[in-house]
């Protein structure tokens, strides 16, 4: 299987070791990954602070990037629900101002082969057990854009589960925002 890891501007730009163990991970599990150097930004800063059609061309340019691969791979709930839920709310808005159905054509190749990390592991692979170790004690937060986006559900639980070592301490609220999402931490 041909897969890009769409690393997110964010990643790229501050925790570039996550790509690298996304790759490592993954090449592990006999999976071709490709990192496609023309990536950029997905459009969500640009969306979500009310520049919707400044968003567009970075829409297009996700689509002629990842379009020929069977699957896009991104450590990040929060692009990955860029794409899958509101590159398709763009096609719409698009098609209701007039502007035509070309943009809505361009992303839908995208919308349905791109994935979360956990998931892409979970429900692609068929993944539960990576083969981790690590003796410590951790608890989980969801992020909000894979617990209510992505509806990610139990997937990243079941992969901490395995990991052996690792104790799970439930985490109260785990359900509750923390606050963080979108470009609000940013600002």
């Amino acid at each position: 299987m041909r897969v890009a890891l769409f690393l997110t501007c964010v990643n790229d730009t501050l925790y570039p070791d996550t790509g690298r163990a996304v790759v490592k991970l993954l090449t592990r599990l006999g999976v071709e990954v490709d990192f496609p150097m023309a990536q950029t930004c997905c459009g969500q800063a640009h969306y979500n602070t009310g520049y919707r059609h400044e968003a567009e061309p970075l829409a297009r340019h996700f689509s002629d990037v990842f379009g020929g691969y069977e699957a896009i791979v991104t450590p990040s709930g929060s692009c990955g629900a860029m794409v899958r839920e509101l590159y398709p709310r763009m096609g719409e808005r698009a098609r209701a101002e007039g502007r035509g159905d070309t943009l809505a054509a361009t992303l839908a190749p995208v919308v349905p082969k791109t994935y979360e990390l956990t998931e892409f592991l979970v429900d692609v692979l068929g993944v539960t057990d990576v083969g981790a170790y690590y003796p410590h004690t951790v608890t989980y937060h969801p992020t909000c854009h894979g617990l209510r986006g992505l509806g990610l559900g139990e997937r990243p639980l079941r992969l901490l589960r395995a990991v052996k070592g690792l104790e799970l301490v439930e985490l109260p609220g785990a359900e509750e925002c923390c606050g963080f999402g979108g470009t609000f931490a940013l600002k």
